[in-house]
């Protein structure tokens, strides 16, 4: 250590063993830093969110499970756990792990959000999930049951409440990013696009207008309408009478009103997609 002292003004200076270990230190350290960089940087994996709103914990969880791959069915997978499911109060969460064809590989990471009340007070839970950047990765599921199929027209009512309390207040940024994001979703209907209010095929012979009422509003949001259980269907018609005009008129109602905020809902036959 030396001091060189100059109208008040003094600069030490340390030279040593100890300076030269340190300067040893510093490299060894950036060299990990790079390195741990580097994996958690090649581990990163594409995330999608969904959003289910509806149903009861049980409900939640079955469908969950129709989610799920086949990997649990490899002897090899079983003993490893699932992810956990907090469903019992307001937001839950759990995630699933989406796999390649030969299920070696993970692709991407599904994180998916859980509500089963559309209280008012809950939408302060869900707006924070809704950005600019998460929007066009987000997928919201009303989930109904088929237990009830009564009770369907005022589920969806007050979800699309609910709904449009929390996508109101959001900034113009996240506006933009729906309106584009619904932009992008009315160009994937299967050989057809959407081009100045009208429905148009691969097939320029063919222009197919939008029907009264339809898409006139939307949401902003890609949704869709899961009628989980259709194997209650049976218990429908023996214990209700429920015969096919009922089915039909209930699947009509769903589609008539949906249509007009852009939802899309499975098949009679389909237990969920």
């Amino acid at each position: 250590m030396y001091g060189i002292g100059s109208k008040g003004r003094t600069r030490v200076s340390n030279i040593g063993p100890g300076s030269r270990q340190q300067s040893k230190v510093e490299p060894e350290k950036n060299l990990w830093s790079s390195l741990l960089d580097s994996v958690a940087s090649g581990k990163k994996l594409p995330e999608k969110n969904l959003l289910v709103l509806g149903g009861n914990s049980e409900l939640q969880r079955e469908f969950l499970e129709t989610l799920e791959s086949d990997i649990q069915k490899r002897p090899q997978d079983r003993r490893k756990k699932k992810p956990p499911i907090a469903n019992e109060i307001a937001l839950g969460y759990t995630y699933q792990h989406v796999l390649d064809a030969d299920q070696d590989d993970i692709l991407a990471r599904l994180s998916i959000f859980l509500l089963s009340e559309s209280v008012p007070a809950f939408s302060a839970l869900v707006k924070p999930l809704l950005t600019p950047k998460t929007i066009s990765e987000t997928l919201v599921i009303i989930l109904l049951d088929w237990a009830e199929p009564w009770s369907w027209a005022r589920q969806i009512r007050d979800w699309v409440r609910f709904l449009k309390a929390v996508v109101g207040p959001l900034d113009d940024d996240c506006k933009i990013a729906m309106e584009e994001n619904m932009k992008n979703w009315q160009q994937r209907r299967r050989g057809a696009q959407y081009e100045g209010g009208t429905l148009t095929t691969n097939d320029a012979s063919v222009n197919i207008p939008l029907g009264s009422g339809e898409w006139d509003e939307p949401l902003g949001l890609p949704l869709c309408v899961a009628c989980h259980g259709t194997e209650k269907i049976e218990a429908l018609e023996k214990d209700h009478g429920w015969r096919e005009e009922e089915f039909d008129f209930s699947l009509q109602y769903l589609r008539t009103v949906l249509l007009k905020r852009k939802f899309k809902h499975p098949p009679l036959q389909d237990r969920v997609h």
